[in-house]
């Protein structure tokens, strides 16, 4: 809830520490925000304009997709780069799917940022100890400086110089990012945006000069999916902006009845400095 992490939090406008009253979050220099009856508090700032984020209908196939234990191992992985932790922010959350399953590892306390409205939704009942938080990464974290312990990036976008802000001195930052063999069975037929090579230079380089790596490791391993889960694979990405329903399902309809595809993310570990 947000209650359990107000005291992390910050106002957009003017970073002053925040409270909650009545069904609203209150800033100490007057700045008021109105809690959504899902649970969520939307802290974007006036700049950040009109974004939208994830649509409910990419969340709802990502949730049907994470349901099927597709992606247990990268969860698994996440769990276990951050270890123990009290306080926790994960980017882009999503669903809240992988900060579920840190804090119910951990037993701490958590706060779910996303740009889009209907993932905070669903990150607000993802865990009991998650505070959901509609933000953008490029235009301020609603977060007090050195606040937290760990912040994680899951397939999610990352500011280098915000993310190093919010974290306590030596802070744990845990990357996930896909190598270009992610889905590559799917990526021809389908036509899925690909993961470009040089995409783990360019993270080096964005985090050089705040962020000593500690460990980096490349995690792989086969799913056996049918139509149904390639499906949702497509559609809970930015690959579903690409292609219409009818070229998907057709492509899809073409691929055996259970196709292996590779998952395959590299999994940074890095250490703010």
């Amino acid at each position: 809830m947000l209650s359990d992490v107000i005291d992390l939090l910050a106002c957009p406008h003017c970073g002053a520490d925040l409270d909650t009253e009545d069904g609203a979050v209150l800033c100490d220099r007057g700045h008021t925000f109105d809690v959504a009856r899902q649970g969520y508090v939307s802290l974007l700032p006036g700049s950040a304009g009109k974004i939208t984020g994830d649509s409910a209908e990419m969340l709802a196939a990502r949730v049907r997709f994470l349901d099927g234990h597709h992606f247990d191992p990268i969860v698994d992985a996440v769990v276990s780069a951050v270890g123990k932790c009290g306080s926790i922010l994960e980017v882009g959350a999503g669903t809240g799917h992988y900060l579920a399953a840190v804090l119910e590892h951990t037993g701490g306390r958590g706060i779910g940022v996303d740009v889009s409205k209907a993932a905070a939704r669903r990150i607000a009942r993802a865990h009991p100890r998650v505070g959901a938080v509609v933000a953008d990464v490029w235009h301020g974290l609603p977060v007090r400086s050195g606040a937290l312990d760990t912040v994680t990036c899951v397939f999610s976008p990352r500011n280098a110089g915000e993310l190093h802000r919010v974290l306590a001195p030596r802070g744990t930052l845990v990357v996930v990012t896909p190598t270009e063999r992610h889905q590559r069975e799917l990526i021809g037929p389908l036509g899925l945006i690909g993961v470009d090579e040089d995409k783990a230079r360019r993270l080096g380089d964005t985090l050089s000069g705040r962020f000593e790596s500690v460990t980096k490791s490349v995690l792989e391993f086969p799913m056996l999916l049918t139509h149904a889960d390639a499906r949702n694979l497509v559609e809970m990405g930015p690959s579903a902006r690409h292609t219409t329903d009818a070229a998907r399902d057709t492509a899809i309809g073409d691929l055996p009845d259970r196709v292996e595809v590779t998952a395959s993310v590299t999994v940074g570990i890095y250490r703010a400095v």
